[in-house]
């Protein structure tokens, strides 16, 4: 009897279409999540990048964003640059390093950031509307256990 490579591994047909699932559905959401940005002028890493230094309270280095957002310091350099570029921060000296400077949101930066906060808790809204009649607690379970 011939056998595909799935079921010689154990694998069901089941099996692989949850996972295909998982992958279709994040793609999903994260694309909603971009687009609703887009329409206030953000990428995710913008809006994250925003919200970490808004949260901050004050203007941070490079390194520290790069750390907040788990990325490496030349991403966040040119993260930076667009931000910059779009006047969303600037960028200021660092009083306790001249040779560093930190990032500081600008107003319309903050104005931003509140504009997509608002943007993602309306995608948040639909996702949940969708979503409802699932128990909660249960599919927050089952996607925790997946991380």
């Amino acid at each position: 009897m011939n056998h595909s490579p799935a079921q010689r591994s154990g694998q069901s047909e089941k099996d692989r279409q949850l996972v295909f699932s998982l992958i279709n559905a994040a793609r999903a959401v994260e694309s909603r999540l971009e687009e609703a940005l887009a329409r206030v002028g953000l990428s995710l890493a913008k809006f994250g990048a925003l919200t970490h230094l808004i949260e901050a309270g004050e203007p941070l280095s490079l390194s520290e964003c790069a750390k907040k957002m788990t990325c490496v310091r030349s991403n966040i350099t040119q993260l930076m640059d667009r931000l910059e570029a779009d006047g969303l921060v600037q960028r200021v000296a660092n009083p306790q390093d001249r040779r560093g400077t930190r990032a500081a949101v600008t107003p319309l930066g903050a104005q931003r950031q509140a504009a997509g906060a608002r943007e993602l808790a309306r995608v948040q809204a639909e996702l949940a509307r969708t979503l409802n009649g699932l128990d909660p607690a249960a599919l927050e379970r089952a996607l925790s256990a997946i991380e």
